[in-house]
């Protein structure tokens, strides 16, 4: 670490600060909004009095700073407003009343349903995956959701895209850096194995604590409209995303494409087919809190990583859970000697293992505020830690750590 940062025994204060932040939240997870929003201010201010933005102080270094990250901010923002109202279009079409009908009457159902949401992450965004699974939790258990079965949602939303070069921001990151989708690919040995194991826990704890509804309710009549919107909102979602990949240097890549692309169909059938605007402030506290600790983090001094290793990718998954790993990738990707798949999987899963590790995760816990209790995630969906860690030796033992060259 460099000289020049304030430090205590050798801890950079941006680092003690974030972690009292980190902390309160998870303590005060009722305040939790409130905690991330002072802390971001603490933090700016410290690092504009007394330390600096990646090397350049003052004012203008916070204006480089978030000339840099605005993309990404309103990028979630847009997302998980966005996906909120999504979600309850689906939810208002009727469809996921159906679901019984579709899916086994024990725990297999679950485990049918986590696997439903781990598709989708593979070209759907995670945000989305997520609250759709959200949604179809609701139907299927009456309105009765294991916490540790919400771990299980963002897991497999977060899983799912961890092998696809479309499926997550850092598999993306990835990819414009010049790592090969199939390198990407092999998260899935370990992603696919790591389902299995927590799925089946997950799903086997909520039938236990509130069985899958056997029969779908008589004389239901699909909403076609809504349905309507929710395919059209989900495609220009993946056209933005799948578009971005081909205009980096273009004046697209420099905006927040999928985020309004999502709007932008929301607003079209606005006028026919009205959104719930009931879900807005509760969506906007989850956007505001999630981009308050991204931005806390990139405004942490990480400028190198211990040199690359397997222990070191599978300690990043842990990390994730806590830190963004938006930045962490970047900087995987800048050392280099990482094996790509295991650092796919390791950043986009481990997230999952706290409830604001992953923008999924936040999103979730707008639908189900009692998510937001961190004891009651890490208790509960114990088998998400598990899990990352089984999948992890499963990549490590099936195809073995083959670091790459730096790009």
């Amino acid at each position: 670490m460099h000289s020049a940062i304030p430090a205590v025994a050798g801890v950079p204060i941006e680092f003690i600060l974030f972690a009292a932040v980190l902390a309160g939240v998870a303590v005060l997870h009722r305040h939790s909004l409130r905690v991330a929003l002072i802390g971001l201010a603490v933090i700016t201010v410290y690092k504009l009095v007394f330390s600096s933005f990646h090397g350049t102080p003052g004012a203008a270094g916070l204006g480089a700073h978030l000339a840099g990250e605005w993309v990404l901010v309103i990028n979630l923002f847009l997302l998980i407003v966005g996906f909120a109202l999504l979600a309850r279009h689906f939810e208002e079409s009727r469809l996921p009343l159906l679901l019984p009908n579709l899916l086994p009457d024990d725990w297999k159902g679950g485990f049918a349903m986590l696997a439903v949401v781990f598709v989708l992450s593979s070209f759907l965004d995670n945000i989305a995956a997520a609250m759709i699974g959200g949604t179809m939790a609701t139907a299927l258990y009456r309105g009765r959701v294991h916490v540790g079965f919400l771990a299980a949602i963002v897991a497999a939303s977060n899983a799912g895209g961890s092998g696809s070069v479309v499926g997550d921001t850092t598999t993306t990151m990835m990819w414009i850096a010049g790592v090969k989708p199939l390198q990407v690919l092999e998260a899935y040995v370990a992603a696919i194995p790591a389902l299995l194991f927590f799925g089946v826990v997950a799903a086997r704890q909520q039938q236990a604590f509130q069985p899958i509804l056997k029969d779908a309710p008589g004389g239901i009549t699909i909403d076609k409209a809504r349905l309507g919107v929710v395919a059209a909102v989900l495609a220009a979602a993946i056209a933005a995303n799948v578009l971005g990949q081909f205009a980096q240097g273009a004046w697209l890549s420099g905006l927040p494409a999928i985020g309004l692309a999502v709007w932008a169909a929301l607003l079209v059938f606005a006028p026919s087919v009205r959104p719930d605007w009931s879900v807005l402030p509760s969506a906007t506290r989850g956007g505001v809190f999630l981009i308050s600790l991204v931005l806390c983090a990139s405004m942490m001094p990480v400028e190198a990583l211990p040199a690359a290793s397997w222990q070191v990718a599978l300690g990043l998954g842990f990390v994730s859970a806590v830190f963004d790993n938006i930045p962490l990738t970047a900087l995987a990707l800048r050392q280099g000697g990482y094996d790509w798949g295991f650092l796919a999987y390791a950043v986009g899963f481990g997230g999952s293992m706290i409830w604001f590790g992953s923008s999924a995760g936040v999103a979730l816990a707008s639908q189900f505020p009692e998510a937001r209790s961190v004891k009651s995630w890490i208790l509960g969906g114990w088998h998400v830690a598990v899990g990352y860690v089984v999948g992890y030796f499963i990549l490590m033992t099936v195809l073995g750590w083959h670091p790459d060259q730096p790009l």
